[in-house]
């Protein structure tokens, strides 16, 4: 079983980092290709093609401009301990074990528009790049091009290395959008997650992020390698609604706390 995450814009690189091994992304040259062609953007630029505003422009600015390799823990942070979003509030890596952190090494992976495809451990240094954003290479006029079907490619061979093949999509569609589902090499299990909000039961996006975190986690800690186990998830007051489910599509939901 392998589980997919996005990323997220929030990062923390100023907590304290627990010791333990890292390893570096797979796709690095890559990335460095993507960052010499963002370093092109002065702050104007990077605004209007990204839709931030131009004090987040001036700091990616700043930061493609830091950007360098090698990658090192004095200069990086492994990915599962330097995303901060929602999401991660909700997998809660920092409480991880090593071996919670060796498990998560082979079942997670995480889809990133500057990196592709990330493991946990993979570092990281600070940047932004969404996989939507228009950025056009000599691949084409977006992410989607550059990335190709590289990605379907590491996330299958993933698939296949887990042990059983199952992949459980907790990324946005955003992100998933990058991946051929249909050639991953296993059956795709996409859970949702609902919140009673103004008389029904609705996907809030916040809370649907942290319980994709959530549903993460407990992959990991359960070290899960049959989908019928993702059923018993009842974390945070969720509970498994099979009158809104589907085999392959497994519903969540939970009344006000």
């Amino acid at each position: 079983m392998l589980a997919i995450l996005s990323p997220a814009k929030s990062l923390d690189f100023e907590s304290r980092l627990p010791r333990g091994r890292h390893t570096i992304p797979d796709f690095l040259e890559d990335s460095a290709s993507l960052v010499e062609r963002l370093r092109e953007f002065k702050a104007p630029g990077l605004s209007h093609m990204m839709g931030i505003s131009d004090k987040l422009a001036e700091l990616n600015v700043d930061r493609y401009s830091a950007w360098k390799q090698p990658f090192s823990r004095r200069n990086a942070r492994p990915a599962v301990l330097a995303f901060n979003g929602d999401a991660y509030q909700g997998l809660r890596a920092w409480e991880f074990s090593g071996r919670d952190l060796g498990w998560a090494q082979r079942h997670l992976r995480i889809l990133s528009g500057l990196h592709g495809v990330l493991r946990p451990l993979d570092l990281i240094q600070p940047y932004r790049l969404e996989m939507s954003t228009p950025l056009s290479t000599a691949a084409g006029s977006n992410l989607y091009d550059f990335w190709g079907d590289r990605l379907t490619g590491s996330v299958r061979e993933a698939v296949e290395a887990s042990g059983t093949p199952v992949l459980v999509n907790l990324a946005s569609k955003e992100y998933f959008s990058a991946v051929d589902l249909s050639n991953v090499g296993g059956r795709v299990i996409t859970p949702r997650f609902l919140d009673f909000r103004s008389g029904k039961y609705r996907f809030v996006s916040f809370l649907g992020k942290r319980a994709r975190g959530m549903m993460a986690r407990f992959i990991i800690e359960r070290r899960m390698r049959f989908a019928k186990g993702l059923l018993e998830f009842s974390e945070a007051g969720y509970r498994y609604d099979p009158e809104r489910s589907t085999r392959d599509q497994p519903t969540f939901i939970r009344d006000p706390l």
